[in-house]
């Protein structure tokens, strides 16, 4: 298995939806204008690719300049646990360069994964959540 990763690859929603589902993370993946939308808006994403097929994806929001928020990172769940989600964290590192702080949300079963591939937990956070 050779895995391709890929910057800003044009992606459509119906295999984003496909991914969101196998990999378990909590997304509106049935609703394909907002995941063309989520898509859409994007400053950065992260592919992972075997062949033609989309098995992980890392979703960011950033200025490039000084913080970016990972919005979605997901893998296709006969995928997990082979690094993918790790190497896609990475590429976008090495994409934003050292001046970048990196953010995200995790869903309560992710807390202990952050940790392993390079994050640290902080209680410095706040949230007014969507209503929809």
């Amino acid at each position: 298995m050779e895995i391709v990763y890929k910057i800003n690859a044009q992606l459509c929603p119906d295999d984003v939806s496909r991914l969101f589902k196998s990999s378990g993370i909590k997304r509106p993946a049935d609703n394909l204008d907002r995941i063309q939308r989520m898509i859409t808006n994007a400053n950065v994403i992260i592919s992972a690719w075997d062949g033609v097929n989309l098995v992980g994806i890392a979703r960011a929001i950033t200025d490039f300049s000084y913080c970016c928020y990972l919005s979605d990172l997901a893998v296709c769940k006969e995928y997990q646990k082979t690094g993918i989600g790790k190497e896609l964290v990475e590429c976008l590192r090495n994409h934003l360069g050292e001046e970048v702080a990196l953010l995200l949300l995790s869903a309560p079963t992710a807390m202990e994964y952050y940790p392993r591939i390079g994050f640290e937990k902080t209680e410095k956070a706040f949230l007014i959540p969507r209503t929809r």
